[in-house]
């Protein structure tokens, strides 16, 4: 995804569930989110809520005046709470360093995990499916298994909640296939909604 350095005008229009499976209201733990091109309140809120009840409290801890105005760039301290407010040099820094101390020890895992699970699950999706599975993960990874951004992890971005800690190639797709058949029903479904939106 480009990022660019300009102001970015976004719509916080409601997105419709299509079969959200149950999820936690909260993230898991601090982290720093930096809006990218694309990104909305509503959709930074689907992102850690599963729904748009932080687009508000966005606004209001951000001192956002008008909600479909944020910038690319812009960063937001996401507290383990479910608070969400700007993120201070400070946060940033303290963040980076804790994301540094932890990164050798879960490439170690994550890689360990993989090679101890890769053959342990088989997509079964062929055809048109398999190439907008494979467009997602372009999109959203670059097709790296240990690509990271916040809480999102791994080939598929996912939430390490979805993940469960197990970061091994067999379970993010595994998990990547449940995901998609639960939110959107089909990858190709699921394309259609990553192109009108930015996300899936």
């Amino acid at each position: 995804m480009l990022k660019k350095s300009m102001l970015t005008t976004v719509a916080t229009l409601g997105i419709a569930a299509f079969g959200i499976a149950a999820g936690t209201s909260v993230a898991n733990a601090d982290s720093i989110y930096t809006v990218q091109a694309g990104d909305t309140l509503s959709s930074i809120s689907q992102k850690f809520a599963k729904d748009n009840s932080l687009v508000n409290k966005l606004a209001q801890d951000n001192n956002i005046q008008d909600v479909n105005l944020i910038y690319v760039g812009q960063k937001l301290l996401i507290k383990d709470n479910g608070q969400i407010q700007v993120a201070s040099q400070q946060d940033v820094a303290n963040n980076q360093a804790t994301t540094n101390n932890a990164a050798t020890n879960t490439a170690t895992t994550s890689q360990a995990s993989a090679t101890n699970n890769s053959s342990s699950y088989t997509s079964s999706v062929s055809g048109s499916e398999a190439a907008a599975k494979a467009w997602i993960a372009a999109r959203e990874s670059g097709g790296s298994y240990t690509a990271q951004n916040g809480q999102y992890y791994g080939k598929y971005q996912l939430s390490s909640s979805y993940l469960g800690g197990d970061y091994s190639v067999a379970n993010q797709e595994r998990v990547a296939d449940q995901y998609v058949a639960s939110r959107y029903g089909s990858w190709t479904a699921a394309q259609a909604f990553w192109q009108a939106n930015g996300w899936y």
